[in-house]
């Protein structure tokens, strides 16, 4: 999320991002938060995760985006990513109805290579 973007609150309780819609630079709705991911030794938010597809909440993936892919537009009143849907489609995630993976630190490695970020 870019420290840039003036907002009248910097702060955001967890329960309204979850649910936030999240766009591309295209200005299309790819899908929205489905929760957030947080280091519990740092405190820092690291992911956020996106539900995509599927039809009426059926058959929808889970897309996890390090936090630091987003932007949030005020405008829009969401997070934009610079991602096509088919970036999306080919990113690493998994079924909402499966298992959520580890997140150690090879499954971390991969999420952030893919999107371009360094994993430290």
């Amino acid at each position: 999320m870019s420290d840039t973007i003036e907002t009248a609150h910097p702060m955001i309780a967890s329960d309204r991002v979850e649910g936030t819609a999240v766009f591309n630079r295209a200005g299309e709705r790819l899908g929205r938060v489905e929760r957030f991911m947080v280091d519990k030794v740092s405190g820092h938010a690291q992911y956020a995760v996106m539900s995509f597809g599927g039809l009426f909440g059926i058959g929808h993936r889970h897309y996890p985006l390090p936090w630091k892919a987003l932007d949030f537009d005020p405008e829009k009143g969401g997070y934009v990513v610079d991602l096509t849907k088919e970036q999306v489609e080919g990113a690493p995630g998994y079924d909402a109805e499966g298992e959520e993976p580890k997140y150690d630190r090879a499954y971390q490695e991969q999420v952030y290579t893919y999107y371009g970020f360094p994993y430290i």
